[in-house]
């Protein structure tokens, strides 16, 4: 993607409004084309044209900015630079890398401050996979980059190239600005390929084939992976009202996920919660490779004090950052850290372009823009032939926790999967704070052969057994909060205090446990099914008219509270031993409080 032949500069700035600047004299700019503005090189990007007119929306300060500056038609929209280097760095909405922009101009961005996204001056080694002669087509590998120990860069034909590769360059370091390869297109002009590319972040990367998500993107997170799994390629939202674990929940998510690359998208949130990010991710060790968390995560942060035009963009140079490393055969998880902070910038800009307001002044578009965003998940067949996938978990803050608002309502209909936070278990210190009735996964069915094939075969009867008693321990505690639990009859205190060991010893889960903190799949159906042997076996005691009282205090229960902290999973020696002792006591009750009755009888 190369600019276009430069213009007349004609366009002159002639009104300002925040972030959005009027110009006349536009004949010359085109829609969503890049420009900057003045002397000082403000970043903006046009989203409007009229007659001898067009809007600009501004990424950056314009304080200072006067009407009858020059406005410059770089002739090529907001794009990104995709190439090495990318992962384990910070940048901001645009794609300009933090770090470098602190040591030229200090804590603060400059405006207009040129940064390159990708370090024109590191060398990397690059080793050709390709000779010269050969046909290319677009998303070949035609070489490798080592980029981190556990990552091999693929350096891909772009999606717009192909034809006949007329050299390439040996193996050796090379900068991303250096010239590694030379096609001849079926027009017979001749194309150069360095180790970077640029690529629009509107628009969405190609594939040969989208293919039905049939592996889970695990956790460690017992109440996702085993009752509201996401599919890797999937979408899932999770929204919560202020102080219910959203953040923490998506930084859980990055350190566990099932995937080869994080992008963590800080869209509006506080700059203290990036911080933290900054600040954990660089000491927490990746549990897949025993190197730090950082060196496979990529940060995007665009937080609340920053300009609010390149929030709306940062969530889009974040998609495509995936999709590129989607497009290698990877596997990617994508953080959106909040999708309500990016619509709240949809909104002021739209406000500052007097568009007729929808429902509580969010744009008419809104829903129309959240579904482009979560379309651009999925799971792949890439152009080169390899399985890739961009997973999209998006946080929704509602104002107040009402998820009647349009973000959450709009964001509902485009995601497969709904991890609803409760303030009430939040305020508890239930960790992770999901509602297990308000929550849902859409993959549930696709995921159940994975389920069968590693760990359970009949996950399905088992999720929906827990699930149900669930249920009806929720009717039960409406109950409970009238008359107080010792007024239930004992059939219905076994389905409460079963529910109870359900959402204590199974659902509760530690961050801060070294051994709790990650569930294997394995050890998630040792767990369960000893649970639900329990209550089963509770049940037939209370049907032999044994006080509830008696059944509680059988010692096997203090196993039960432990095992979670107690054991990894990786060996089922110890929850045979449990689930033994447990028979033997509830034989030892039977006969104690069974035969004894019929004696007298």
């Amino acid at each position: 993607m190369e600019p276009k032949e430069s213009r007349p500069e004609t366009a002159v700035v002639t009104a300002i409004n925040g972030p959005v600047v009027k110009v006349r004299e536009a004949s010359g700019l085109s829609m969503n084309e890049l420009v900057v503005i003045g002397d000082r090189k403000l970043l903006g990007e046009v989203v409007e044209l009229y007659q001898n007119g067009a809007t600009i929306q501004v990424y950056e300060d314009t304080t200072g900015l006067e009407p009858g500056t020059l406005v410059h038609g770089q002739g090529l929209p907001l794009f990104v630079e995709l190439g090495p280097g990318i992962i384990g760095r910070i940048f901001d909405g645009t794609q300009r890398p933090l770090s470098a922009s602190f040591q030229e101009s200090g804590a603060f961005v400059t405006p207009g401050r040129t940064v390159e996204a990708l370090d024109r001056n590191k060398t990397w080694a690059f080793s050709p996979r390709l000779e010269a002669g050969a046909n290319v087509f677009p998303g070949q590998v035609i070489g490798e980059v080592k980029e981190l120990d556990h990552i091999n860069h693929r350096i891909l034909v772009p999606p717009d190239s192909r034809g006949s590769l007329l050299w390439i360059a040996p193996e050796d370091v090379y900068t991303v600005a250096d010239r590694i390869a030379l096609i001849e297109d079926p027009q017979g002009e001749q194309h150069e390929l360095s180790l970077y590319h640029r690529w629009p972040v509107r628009r969405l990367r190609p594939c040969r084939e989208r293919i039905m998500p049939s592996e889970p993107l695990f956790t460690g997170q017992r109440v996702v992976d085993f009752f509201f799994p996401l599919a890797k390629g999937g979408t899932a939202a999770i929204p919560g009202g202020f102080g219910t674990g959203k953040t923490i929940t998506q930084q859980q998510l990055s350190k566990w996920a099932d995937a080869d690359i994080i992008v963590y998208i800080g869209c509006g949130e506080r700059g203290n919660e990036m911080a933290g990010v900054l600040g954990d991710f660089p000491r927490l060790l990746d549990p897949r490779s025993g190197r730090p968390l950082i060196e496979r995560t990529v940060l995007i942060a665009n937080t609340s004090d920053m300009p609010v035009a390149a929030r709306e963009a940062s969530i889009y140079t974040g998609i495509t950052i995936a999709e590129y490393y989607r497009d290698m055969g990877y596997h990617v998880a994508v953080m959106a850290d909040s999708t309500s902070r990016w619509a709240e910038a949809l909104r002021e800009i739209s406000g500052r372009l007097e568009e007729m307001p929808a429902e509580e002044g969010f744009p008419a578009y809104l829903a129309s823009r959240l579904a482009q965003f979560y379309e651009r998940a999925g799971a792949v067949i890439t152009l080169g032939g390899e399985r890739g996938s961009v997973s999209v978990i998006g946080a929704v803050s509602p104002p107040g926790g009402d998820f009647s608002e349009p973000v959450t309502q709009h964001t509902r209909r485009f995601v497969s999967t709904f991890w609803a936070l409760d303030k009430e278990m939040a305020s508890a210190r239930y960790f992770p704070a999901i509602n297990y009735l308000n929550s849902y996964s859409g993959y549930v069915g696709a995921l159940a052969s994975w389920w069968k094939e590693k760990a359970e075969p009949d996950w399905t009867a088992m999720r929906d057994q827990a699930l149900q008693l669930l249920k009806e321990d929720a009717r039960l505690q409406n109950i409970v909060k009238l008359i107080g639990e010792d007024a239930l009859p004992d059939d219905q205190k076994a389905t409460y205090l079963g529910a109870r060991l359900i959402k204590e010893d199974f659902l509760q889960q530690s961050a801060y446990d070294p051994i709790d903190t990650y569930s294997q799949p394995e050890k998630q159906v040792l767990m369960l099914r000893l649970i639900l042997r329990f209550i089963e076996r509770m049940r037939e005691a209370v049907r032999h008219r044994i006080p509830i009282y008696r059944i509680m205090d059988l010692p096997v229960l203090e196993e039960f509270h432990r095992m979670k902290t107690a054991f990894k999973g990786d060996d089922p020696a110890p929850f045979r031993a449990i689930e033994k002792r447990l028979e033997e006591e509830f034989e030892g009750l039977l006969r104690r409080e069974v035969q004894p009755a019929r004696k007298e009888d």
